[in-house]
């Protein structure tokens, strides 16, 4: 935990933000893995099975056909089959309703300061630690606090899987809008025109953005176009030669507290709700905390989130009031408009 301190040299981490990447996976996992279920049961069952670690959230929403949210988390463990620790790199909640055939997605900047729910005492860090600090639980609770929104299933999928994924659906073929070679991410080279991708093209393709005129806009868009390009491949009947691959990703690169029995549903109740996806986004304010550079959500936006998604899952809106309310006003210097860094101060309980 960061409170108050004497400044030193401050360096900016440089982070690849997985952002909408990460979760767009998610969604088509969630989409397609029980359309591979019903066609190749028992292989899909045992599978899904090794992904599925319980948690203290129980919920029969999706049992029921009701609308649920989930905790998306992108994790990067630095080893292939381990999603059990590791700051999450991409938090996301989504929201999935089969009344409206809605998914609202809205990211949480990793570097958003939150307090740890369920910690023995006081303990408020960037949101990302949550994982680390208190597995899938803690992570849940965290997120669920910061925004007030029920939150009852969470998965988790390692940062690998995504060249993983795209090299057992055989490639991915895209429409590469304009000839790049991009040093940031490997310095493979892109051609204007119809290429085939394989996992490691693919990974690259979605990464890149400095050399994007549009920036960020633009790599959002290629991300999509890959997400589709995956979910073309993994719902065709060419790709069932591969399937026992994408299994074994899965298996292997996932945890979650979806049971085989809640995928199957999502794919026969929910499935109308993947056409119409929206995303968005926790906006935060750059500050220093400490020598720590984090992201300071407003009362304002996190009200205004709080209030998307709670209208996405069918409930009532409440007035917003956690641990980080009340630190934004023990800093009523903080100005919520500012374009530059500014300090901000946690306060402990003992400061109060």
């Amino acid at each position: 935990m960061e409170t108050r301190s004497n400044h030193r040299h401050r360096q900016q981490p440089k982070r690849f933000r997985w952002g909408r990447l990460i979760g767009l996976i998610v969604i088509v996992g969630l989409f397609t893995v029980g359309a591979y279920a019903l066609r190749l049961y028992s292989q899909a069952k045992y599978a899904i099975d090794n992904t599925y670690h319980a948690t203290k959230h129980v919920s029969t929403n999706i049992a029921q056909k009701k609308p649920f949210s989930i905790l998306l988390l992108g994790v990067d463990t630095g080893a292939e089959g381990r999603v059990d620790k590791g700051n999450s790199d991409s938090m996301i909640v989504a929201v999935i309703n089969p009344k409206t055939n809605k998914t609202t997605m809205v990211s949480i900047p990793r570097d958003t300061a939150a307090e740890l729910i369920g910690t023995k005492e006081f303990n408020m860090q960037k949101v990302n630690a949550a994982y680390n600090v208190g597995g899938s639980d803690m992570a849940i609770n965290t997120v669920s606090k910061l925004v007030n929104v029920p939150i009852s299933y969470y998965l988790t999928i390692n940062m690998g899987a995504l060249e993983k994924i795209v090299n057992a659906v055989g490639g991915v073929d895209v429409d590469v809008p304009f000839s790049f070679q991009d040093p940031y991410t490997g310095n493979q080279k892109f051609k204007k025109g119809h290429m085939h991708l394989n996992g490691s093209m693919a990974l690259a393709y979605s990464r890149m953005r400095h050399a994007d005129p549009e920036g960020d806009y633009g790599r959002q868009k290629r991300q999509q176009q890959v997400i589709k390009a995956i979910l073309k491949k993994a719902i065709s009947v060419g790709s069932l030669g591969n399937f026992t691959k994408l299994m074994d990703t899965i298996s292997k690169n996932i945890a979650t507290n979806l049971s085989f029995a809640d995928m199957q549903s999502i794919f026969l109740n929910y499935r109308g709700a993947a056409k119409t996806i929206s995303t968005d986004r926790l906006k935060g304010v750059n500050a220093w905390v400490g020598d720590g550079a984090y992201q300071i959500a407003s009362d304002a936006e996190m009200q205004r989130v709080s209030n998307k998604l709670r209208k996405a899952l069918g409930l009532q809106t409440e007035p917003i009031s956690n641990e980080e309310t009340k630190q934004n006003a023990k800093n009523p210097q903080f100005n919520f408009k500012a374009t530059t860094n500014q300090n901000y101060i946690i306060y402990t309980p003992y400061d109060r």
